[in-house]
């Protein structure tokens, strides 16, 4: 019997609708679905049920939602690896491969096993305080150290392994996967990077000078950003949802994890034709 979780968005209007969908699909097949407790009783389907979902072994997930009801499903499945589905309910969903028009038709092929996972790296966050190094937490988009006070840019230094590589002032600094090479960095400025390509990319954020541009490195290269100016503060953000505060002379680390999350992607979807309907389709 297949296991499914779901995890539905609460904001997005059309989800109970989906939902339903998902639920009339899945009781007519040897399935059987769960949902956090708390999401089942908001949609009346108490059933289904269950604590502590992310600990519970799974088949699959179904994220429903836009990209990032999608990266944190994949963060709460850090240490439990359970390959995620997105059915895209946002204005873009590049990472989604299901659309609401297909999605019978995929939940078919699920059942079926016709698909295959894309293993991608997370990026690991740490914070040097006093000597002492303390783990931020897992990203898959990007780790972004940026300023605290909106009114001022900040003065940062940036290193890679050993080597102190630039000092600047900008906005702030994205360390992103080629995951997230489509996200803030693209806004940015940085370049779009295969997500099955390993390496890192480092992007300045409105920087203020002329003398750094984005930078892709290795994905066994390590990052260390640190404050320059001891008046400042900066914040340091997972995939745009976590935020840590940062001090004076605190170091900021991120690298690439072992750890990996689970993409389910279908044979006839590329990463190509994507990149062309999701972000060129108006061209």
């Amino acid at each position: 019997m297949l296991t499914v979780a779901i995890f539905p968005n609460l904001i997005k209007p059309e989800t109970r609708q989906v939902l339903l969908r998902i639920r009339k699909f899945f009781s007519a097949r040897d399935a059987r679905m769960i949902l956090s407790r708390e999401r089942a009783v908001e949609f009346g389907m108490e059933e289904y049920g269950v604590d502590d979902i992310e600990h519970l072994p799974a088949d699959f997930a179904l994220s429903l939602g836009g990209d990032g009801t999608l990266l944190g499903i994949c963060r709460r499945y850090a240490e439990n690896p359970v390959p995620v589905c997105g059915i895209n309910m946002g204005t873009l969903g590049f990472m989604a491969d299901i659309e609401q028009n297909e999605l019978e038709e995929k939940l078919e092929k699920l059942c079926e096993g016709s698909y295959h996972i894309e293993w991608r790296p997370f990026l690991a966050g740490y914070v040097t305080k006093e000597g002492a190094e303390h783990f931020l937490g897992y990203a898959i988009n990007d780790i972004v150290v940026t300023k605290g006070d909106v009114a001022r840019i900040i003065s940062l230094g940036l290193t890679v392994n050993k080597t102190p590589l630039v000092e600047c002032k900008a906005d702030g600094f994205i360390v992103a996967s080629p995951t997230g090479s489509t996200a803030y960095s693209l806004s940015a400025g940085g370049p779009i990077i295969n997500p099955m390509v390993k390496g890192l990319i480092l992007t300045p954020i409105c920087a203020h000078t002329l003398n750094i541009r984005p930078l892709i490195i290795r994905e066994e290269d390590v990052v260390h950003i640190h404050l320059l100016d001891m008046r400042q503060s900066i914040i340091v953000t997972l995939d745009g949802q976590e935020t840590t505060t940062i001090h004076p002379d605190d170091i900021v680390t991120v690298k690439c994890s072992d750890v990996r999350a689970g993409i389910i992607k279908f044979e006839d979807k590329d990463y190509y034709q994507t990149l062309r309907t999701k972000l060129w389709r108006n061209c």
